[in-house]
């Protein structure tokens, strides 16, 4: 149908030279799905990260036309998943640092039939500014104790009509975006990304940082303890072999009878304790 076209719409022409351009400028090329990321999400992220990331919406045919005809190792690959509406970041820092910002900067978002509250969502006792009408009972249905007062609806006392982790039904939603509450937290993960010829998938790049810290504490504790057990000096561990050093230098003075400054009182105690022993056990002996 289009095969004898010569000319395309500007829009479509300026992505696929940007596409031209923008992989050889970055280190790294990362993909997410807007299927399941809403737009609101993007604009905030656009300013937290303009310095250090690109957020470049994309038409998944002109995209894919763009990457496939570069030689760039694996960025053929990262063209074949694009599905659907989808968005390409492109930034110089490593996918997985991208993708562990990404998710600290979640933002809360109005519900929609279905979300899963990530609150207690509290609805505060006030004037709704609501004139009367079919809303009165979709409070009511909500559990949320309503009264009319100078032509509008007013919530009487503060209500919790859903709890964290439960599902908020559509009506519920409706309400709560009329009363501008915002109960489902939102972040974004990179669906996959290509790092200098590496392409990473959505699981390899999602880091449990508090994990990570207890496993890297864990190893350096056993790394101490492998030292100090095999008397090899660092400055980290110095003070703590050369204490144990001292402890099984009196012990062993104290066994051998070696008489110091520091246990003379201690063999003299042992002494004294098997000596009474030894008269005790001489006491008792009867000869046969």
């Amino acid at each position: 149908m289009h095969e004898n076209r010569t000319t395309y719409p500007k829009k479509k022409s300026q992505m696929y030279q940007q596409l031209q351009e923008l992989p050889k400028q970055y280190q790294t090329v990362a993909l997410i799905q807007m299927s399941k990321v809403r737009s609101s999400q993007i604009l905030p992220l656009r300013k937290t990260f303009k310095d250090e990331v690109l957020f470049f919406s994309i038409k998944d045919k002109v995209a894919k036309i763009s990457l496939k005809s570069l030689e760039i190792p694996g960025i053929k690959e990262i063209a074949d998943e694009l599905k659907g509406q989808c968005m390409l970041l492109f930034t110089n820092m490593s996918p997985f640092k991208l993708n562990v910002l990404l998710a600290k900067n979640k933002v809360m978002m109005a519900a929609r039939g279905g979300d899963i509250a990530s609150i207690d969502v509290i609805v505060p006792a006030k004037n709704t500014g609501i004139a009367p009408g079919p809303m009165l009972t979709e409070f009511k249905e909500a559990g949320i104790p309503t009264k009319i007062d100078q032509g509008t609806i007013w919530i009487s006392k503060d209500t919790t009509p859903v709890k964290k982790g439960d599902a908020i039904n559509e009506k519920l939603a409706s309400i709560l975006g009329k009363l501008d509450i915002k109960p489902v937290e939102a972040g974004i993960t990179l669906y996959t990304a290509l790092e200098e010829g590496l392409k990473y998938a959505q699981d390899e790049m999602i880091i449990d940082i508090e994990k990570i810290r207890n496993e890297f504490s864990q190893a350096h504790q056993e790394a101490v303890s492998l030292s100090i057990e095999a008397a090899y000096i660092t400055s980290d561990n110095i003070s703590q072999i050369l204490s144990k050093a001292a402890q099984y230098a009196r012990s062993l003075s104290v066994e051998s009878g070696f008489m110091t400054d520091e246990t003379k009182e201690q063999i003299l105690q042992k002494a004294d304790a098997q000596a009474r022993s030894v008269a005790g056990q001489a006491k008792g002996y009867t000869p046969a």
